[in-house]
């Protein structure tokens, strides 16, 4: 098969589907026109690819392989009828808490590639339909809205932050079953000089955060990331060592790809550790996790 890609024209950057099945590709670079592309890895089979490159053109195949539902009205909403019937639903979908953020939007990206039910909180719900088709649903509006964090929550699993200062009202997170907080806060409790002041706020934000986290009572899994940095995903292995977070860094594609494979095993309070790029391999996660978990219970 060709070497060819297919991109989709996001605000922030261009998503590409690559037809080789082992890869699916994102240009990290567009804003200064190179065609750097970042990859990772996928273990599906050429036939899925090809779908998804069918959807992605507009074909109706993958949809009904998928068994996404059909397109949202052009506005984007949801009928009467649609959210009363989601309030009896089983709790089967995914919320990322930010669908704008270009950690975000791998994470989603991984999650359709498994298949999972995905709920997101988007600025323009329009924008991410035409970025992500029916395979999410966007909730456009303020996080700290009660009705809103309802509805966003309505269905849910689990919750991924890929950011800070998406956590708020926590009475509505009841049921929930599994919170990930991809945290930077080692890296701004290790900051000094103007880069302690510049980024003050978002350490005050990230402590709230894991602070609130710890404090809901829904098991919970906190990674503290390195800083993070526009690197190709899975070309390096890992350092866990506590303290490594202050000075490391750490790709944001390996963090997408660390805060999906958490979602498989769930703590049965919670689970931080610390993450860097490093030489450490991992062969199976849900295996480390699962070690990871009784090793913080002894």
């Amino acid at each position: 098969m060709g070497s060819v890609s297919v991109c989709v024209n996001q605000p922030s950057k261009f998503l590409c589907f690559s037809p080789c099945p082992q890869l699916w590709c994102r240009n990290s670079n567009w804003k200064s026109n190179k065609r750097s592309l970042t990859c990772f890895s996928s273990q599906k089979k050429i036939g899925f690819m090809d779908q998804i490159l069918d959807y992605i053109e507009g074909g109706p195949k993958l949809r009904k392989w998928y068994g996404a539902p059909e397109l949202l009205p052009k506005d984007g909403s949801l009928s009467e009828e649609d959210m009363s019937s989601e309030e009896d639903e089983v709790r089967d979908a995914v919320l990322v808490t930010d669908g704008d953020n270009e950690i975000g939007q791998m994470i989603i990206l991984s999650l359709i590639i498994k298949r999972t039910r995905i709920k997101a909180l988007v600025k323009d719900k329009r924008v991410a339909m035409e970025a992500f088709g029916t395979y999410v649903e966007p909730i456009a509006g303020d996080a700290r809205d009660r009705s809103l964090l309802k509805k966003a929550l309505s269905g849910v699993r689990a919750v991924i932050c890929p950011n800070e200062g998406f956590i708020s009202n926590l009475e509505s997170w009841k049921g929930l079953q599994h919170v990930i907080l991809l945290s930077q806060l080692s890296v701004y409790r290790g900051s000094s000089g103007v880069q302690a002041i510049v980024t003050a706020n978002a350490r005050k934000q990230a402590e709230q955060d894991e602070s609130l986290v710890m404090a809901s009572g829904i098991p919970y899994t906190i990674i503290r990331t390195g800083l993070l940095v526009n690197a190709p995903g899975g070309n390096q292995g890992f350092n866990f060592k506590e303290g490594c977070a202050s000075q490391g860094k750490l790709s944001k594609e390996d963090a997408a790809f660390i805060c999906v494979e958490a979602l498989e095993t769930v703590p049965q309070k919670g689970l931080i550790f610390e993450v860097v790029n490093g030489k450490d391999k991992v062969m199976d996660w849900k295996e480390w996790f699962a070690t990871l978990i009784d090793k913080s219970q002894v």
